[in-house]
């Protein structure tokens, strides 16, 4: 039986906007990747100021792709955070590439540690795929400047962060690959969905086709008239998204600017109200440019019961989660690189002692406000 939540984790905002669009879709009598899925494309890559953006079926589509156009392969290693989705870390395995996994900065700064990434390329190292863990942002200036030391190529997950920037730049377009995530909770979503953006035309190129059985021509191409035969040029896969998806996320782009303002808002109104509470602690103290939000985590101090916490915020009506365990001690990636427990300090203390509190657009104060009482009561009992 389904819980009915007084504040669930996130919540959609969707209406009439979307309705439409997705019947107009239906109508149009194509609902494969076609004219709304170009439109899309050109519109995200104009919000982002990117040259080139790919749509796809998934964000780990997107990923899988960024890994393809590095030709990333046996006997590469990648440099990737453990305190990720592990869809992320797959994406480097897929193709046969050894992830090493990285500590985030502290327990305070959730994201990739460019010291860490320092001590740990060797002759073999290729790339960095960060994440930008949460909205937040890396710290990009230290990430590059080891990258430009070592050769290596950066590859962002920005699944967080759509629509937040750092130096006048939009994450995503500040490696040589962003791949975006639009899964029902994300800051925009097209129910499943993903994107490649890239400034390389060649790679733009490349990744339309491996989104597509690695073909020269598109259904939509052929069915307009534009193509009567295709070749294959690559080893593909059917990536593609549908139009229907398309739909939803061209609406979902033009209310991203405010959504992520209000998303803000009430980040800021729980910091205000969680600051200084006995018992936990709130990581990004000093956020780097302009966050977007995704999440709200938070540090539970040492010898709470997590569970515990969270049985007890469930029974207050708020749900909430874990983001994320660490990749490094899944059972799959301990068998198959022999990653142990205490490799990565910072990154185990967090996935021991974090909570995801909600947060989602259409909160506002008075969501903030239950769920800060519903935190206080739990610590207190």
């Amino acid at each position: 039986m389904s819980i009915s939540w007084h504040v669930p984790l996130a919540d959609l905002d969707l209406d009439e906007e979307e309705r439409r669009a997705v019947l107009a879709v239906l109508d149009s009598g194509w609902l494969t990747m076609g004219e709304t899925t170009s439109a899309l494309e050109a519109a995200f890559a104009a919000a982002l100021e990117a040259p080139h953006a790919v749509a796809v079926s998934s964000g780990t589509a997107a990923l899988h792709i960024a890994a393809r156009l590095m030709e990333l392969g046996p006997g590469d290693e990648v440099l990737t955070p453990a305190l990720t989705f592990v869809a992320g870390v797959n994406a480097i395995v897929y193709g046969g590439a050894r992830p090493v996994f990285v500590d985030v900065r502290s327990l305070d700064d959730w994201t990739i540690d460019p010291d860490d990434v320092r001590r740990k390329v060797t002759p073999a190292t290729r790339a960095i795929f960060l994440v930008h863990y949460g909205g937040y942002l890396c710290d990009m200036d230290g990430l590059g400047a080891v990258a430009r030391e070592y050769g290596l190529a950066i590859v962002e997950d920005a699944a967080h962060v759509p629509g937040a920037r750092l130096g006048g730049r939009a994450a995503g377009t500040m490696g040589a690959v962003g791949c975006f995530s639009f899964f029902t909770n994300k800051n925009m979503t097209s129910a499943e969905g993903g994107m490649v953006v890239t400034a390389r035309a060649d790679w733009a190129e490349r990744a339309r086709r491996l989104r597509s059985h690695g073909m020269t021509t598109v259904t939509w191409q052929r069915h307009a008239g534009h193509a009567s035969s295709y070749d294959v040029l690559d080893l593909g896969y059917n990536y593609r998204i549908t139009d229907l998806h398309a739909a939803i996320g061209l609406v979902q782009l033009r209310k991203l600017a405010r959504n992520n303002a209000r998303r803000r808002a009430a980040a800021q109104r729980y910091t205000a109200l969680l600051t200084g509470i006995a018992g936990l602690t709130l990581p990004f103290s000093t956020p780097r440019g302009e966050p977007a939000y995704h999440i709200f985590p938070i540090l539970l101090a040492d010898g709470i019961d997590r569970q515990a916490f969270m049985t007890g915020m469930r029974a207050r009506g708020v749900q909430t989660s874990v983001h994320y365990p660490p990749a490094h001690l899944f059972s799959w990636y301990r068998q198959q690189y022999a990653t142990a427990e205490g490799s990565l300090p910072n990154t185990e203390v967090i996935g021991r002692r974090m909570v995801t509190l909600p947060l989602y657009p259409s909160m506002g104060d008075a969501g903030v406000e239950y769920v800060t009482a519903a935190v206080r009561d739990t610590l207190a009992r």
